[in-house]
């Protein structure tokens, strides 16, 4: 097979690889054995195939269920009961055709979204790019960060501060499972999602919330109420994370994909299916959590304290209210599922980070610096809030952080939109017309939401703060042009014309042809593929074998 397929020659300091493509004409002796005997031992396979690819989408699942977005689920049952969970719907199909575009982009081209943006950028774009991801990781973590400490206090009554500090030891422990190979943890994280599902499933059974409400939220559009609309786009903002655009991509490159079109094509199908899945349980375990909020905040025994409770609700007083109103087995199932949460997807933060740093800076560390690294920049702004500001600065800072990911997610998702829907970068695996028209809407649709969100708040800041009339004119003179850099650099990203290719076609030769579409029969009739070289930049990332 080497003699028949090479690399693509790499930019300078790209790192990585890209898939190999056939550029020799002399093909194996029995590569035009039929289709059929390959399709026959290609089905046989194929289930078997299918299980070595479960893993990378129930750890992309889990920023779907972090602690942000539980806060989020949270206000929206306890304003609107049942009728927003239509928006939670639309934002998860709309994250499985993003999540797959990103899982594409990795098996058809060898590469992370990371090591893409640095081949294709110049060294100032792809520097702030750099400094944005990173930050995207560090705002990601800090709702887990809090989420864990708040679950803790409330298990354990640690106080926050003190929670904070054992998240970043518990996390870098249990992401020592990494050097037992990325698939031990995999199935830790999805052991957590399960344990997620278990206990919101238990609250919901325990408070049965009526299914016609629940259904018809679901299908039945409806912004009605005060606030409706900027809960509905707090919803959608807190789903798709720009980290996890990176983390995805690198993910699918802990299998082994033929370098065949036909293997390819497979391996994009399998990871397909398995996103689908996992992100489905992390619908339910949305629709749960609202569903549990509203039947709870909109009972008609409420007590005073508990309608207080309901009007601001919480990570943290969301335990007091469902204590109070369930009994303390209530609060303890809550307690668990947000440790699960939490714990979970910080440790997935901390992977993103380190493929972050690898791809963008082709950075070589161990992998403990590596997490020491990621884990203390993530932890030391929790720290700081939580031992000034108590629990209630954690959780205004939870706030802050999910308008940073709303602010960073065009940095993430534009690049992805434009390499994916690429011939120079996909070859024959772009995005098809009707994807890329629909991925784009959406795509545009979603930084539209958020820009307006951002923009919208920050001028109702400015018009209610107490500052005297020329702090707010001086901090509209800062602001302002910096939004206007903003909406600058989204144009340039979204106009700027790609130059970079990794992808080269086949020469123009049937048997050629063949070969990179279906692979070759050996001497004993057996469908040969040959697989993309291990990666030797992520080396110290175990990988499965």
């Amino acid at each position: 097979m080497a003699s028949v397929l090479r690399q693509q020659q790499q930019p300078a300091g790209s790192g990585g690889n890209n898939r190999v493509v056939a550029v020799s004409a002399t093909p194996p002796n029995n590569i035009l054995h039929t289709h059929a005997d390959a399709s026959s031992n290609h089905e046989k396979k194929g289930w078997k195939k299918f299980l070595s690819f479960i893993g990378p989408g129930f750890l992309v699942s889990l920023a779907y269920l972090d602690p942000g977005n539980l806060e989020t689920d949270l206000q929206a049952g306890a304003n609107h009961r049942y009728e927003l969970l239509w928006v939670i719907l639309i934002g998860l199909i709309f994250a499985l055709i993003i999540q797959s575009l990103a899982a594409n982009l990795g098996v058809s081209t060898g590469k992370h979204l990371s090591e893409i943006c640095k081949a294709e950028y110049p060294r100032l774009v792809r520097y702030c790019l750099w400094l944005l991801a990173e930050l995207a990781v560090i705002a990601a973590d800090i709702p887990e960060v809090i989420g864990t400490a708040f679950a803790l206090n409330i298990l354990f009554h640690i106080p926050v501060w003190g929670g904070v500090l054992v998240t970043g030891c518990s996390t870098l422990l249990l992401l020592g499972l990494q050097r037992f190979g990325v698939r031990k943890l995999e199935l830790l994280i999805s052991t957590l999602v399960f344990v997620m599902a278990a206990c919101f499933f238990g609250e919901m059974s325990y408070v049965k919330p009526p299914a016609s409400g629940v259904i018809k939220g679901m299908f039945i559009p409806k912004l009605s109420g005060q606030g409706a609309t900027a809960d509905a786009i707090a919803l959608l903002g807190a789903l798709v994370m720009p980290h996890n655009l990176f983390l995805h991509s690198a993910l699918v490159l802990s299998r082994k994909v033929p370098n065949t079109v036909r293997g390819i094509n497979d391996a994009c199908k399998y990871f397909l299916i398995e996103s689908g899945f996992a992100l489905f349980v992390a619908f339910l375990i949305n629709v749960a959590v609202i569903s549990v909020s509203g039947t709870v905040c909109s009972a008609s025994n409420l007590s005073s304290a508990n309608t207080d409770h309901c009007t601001d609700l919480t990570l943290n007083s969301a335990s007091f209210l469902l204590k109070n109103v369930l009994g303390r087995s209530s609060s303890t199932i809550y307690a668990i599922a947000l440790l699960a949460s939490g714990q979970s997807s910080a440790i997935t933060g901390t992977y993103a980070g380190q493929y972050i740093m690898q791809g963008f800076l082709d950075l070589k560390m161990k992998r403990w610096i590596r997490n020491l690294m990621t884990r203390t920049i993530a932890i030391a702004p929790s720290l700081v809030v939580s031992i000034i500001g108590g629990s209630s600065g954690a959780g205004r800072l939870i706030v802050i952080a999910s308008m940073i990911l709303s602010f960073e997610l065009p940095f993430a998702l534009i690049p992805l939109l434009k390499f994916s829907s690429s011939s120079t970068k996909m070859g024959p695996h772009k995005n098809s017309m009707i994807i890329i028209v629909i991925s784009w809407i959406l795509g545009l649709g979603i930084i539209g939401i958020n820009v307006y969100y951002l923009i919208t708040a920050f001028v109702d800041w400015l018009i209610h703060n107490s500052l005297p009339k020329v702090g707010n004119v001086f901090i509209g003179i800062i602001v302002f042009p910096l939004m206007a850099i903003y909406v600058g650099s989204v144009i340039y990203l979204t106009f700027r014309k790609d130059t970079v290719q990794t992808y080269i076609e086949t020469k123009d030769n049937t048997a050629m042809q063949t070969h990179v579409e279906k692979g070759f029969m050996n001497s004993n009739g057996e469908l040969e593929l040959s697989h993309g070289p291990i990666r030797e930049d992520l080396a110290d990332i175990p990988l499965p074998e």
